[in-house]
């Protein structure tokens, strides 16, 4: 049925409430963003921060290591993955996301920690008797923590958007609803040639307005955390 005053949101060929799966998938969806987003991040940080700041044999290792899942598809592998843990959960979907979101803030944040290392605020650390970790927990990582922000949404984005390509290939939580099984139930249903547009243009439209607002954010922790930027404007 169409939208209307009994279902808001249509409902399904199964006579599912549309409204209902949507109140569902969102938040699922923002749960695998969350945590994909989460675990990148902290553990590009992380390894990151010590590549640039040890140097030596530690970045050489880290750095072959980063460069390693950087030149490897990580779409293939998802899809590889994906495919071997049939019926996996959201969480597990999070999971397998955030392994292999880490790569790129690695690199980003080596770079950072290569020249911070070299200030004079991480010289008079040192001279203070400060130990390693000490420094890199106080000193380098909050000048990293607007840059980490928006590295955080952008993650976000690329988790909600890799759950979805991998739910519409059949490959998502299956016994759960995000907006990307949503759009593979409405596929596999015929939901475009039965001209069912509410079926699938609800989460269609949702992701848009969420990719949408999430952008606008990391556009403000940019400006936030770049003074140039912030003048110019």
């Amino acid at each position: 049925q169409p939208p209307s005053s009994a279902a808001i949101l249509g409902t399904t060929s199964l006579g599912q409430s549309v409204a209902v799966q949507w109140t569902q998938a969102v938040p699922n969806s923002l749960q695998i963003g969350l945590i994909a987003a989460t675990i990148g991040t902290a553990i590009g940080a992380v390894i990151g921060l010590v590549s640039g700041y040890f140097g030596g044999k530690v970045d050489a290792t880290l750095r072959v290591l980063i460069d390693v899942f950087l030149s490897v598809p990580s779409l293939l592998f998802l899809i590889l993955i994906a495919s071997l843990l049939r019926g996996v959960t959201v969480f597990q979907m999070a999971l397998i996301i955030g392994i292999f979101a880490w790569a790129w803030p690695a690199r980003a944040v080596r770079s950072q920690a290569l020249s911070l290392k070299e200030r004079p605020f991480v010289q008079v650390a040192n001279l203070s008797g400060m130990g390693d970790f000490e420094i890199i927990g106080r000193e380098l990582l909050p000048h990293m923590m607007a840059w980490l922000g928006a590295n955080f949404l952008n993650a976000f984005i690329a988790a909600i958007l890799a759950e979805s390509g991998l739910s519409i290939l059949g490959l998502g939580p299956q016994q759960e609803m995000t907006l990307g099984m949503m759009i593979y139930w409405a596929l596999s249903y015929s939901a475009i040639f039965l001209n069912l547009w509410w079926w699938w243009l609800t989460p269609v439209v949702t992701l848009m307005a969420l990719f949408l607002s999430l952008y606008l954010i990391h556009l403000g922790l940019d400006e936030v955390g770049n003074p140039r930027l912030r003048t110019q404007v």
